[in-house]
């Protein structure tokens, strides 16, 4: 399953890791996602959303 957000699509970024020699080896950032009880079309729905997605209020929470 693709790690990215339902909401906003944000996904994994890749870059460096740099050691003190600046020796450079792949690594990759990934999106802090949570399952969350969201209304979509007034139905309720299990999503991946991105914590940011949650704090901005793009989503709303099921009771």
């Amino acid at each position: 399953m693709a790690r990215r957000c339902d909401i906003c699509g944000k996904g994994p970024i890749v870059g460096n890791n740099v050691s003190h020699a600046h020796n450079l080896s792949k690594r990759r950032w990934l999106p802090n996602l949570q399952k969350v009880r969201a209304k979509v079309d007034g139905k309720v729905k299990r999503l991946r959303v991105c914590t940011s997605c949650i704090r901005s209020g793009k989503v709303q929470k099921a009771a």
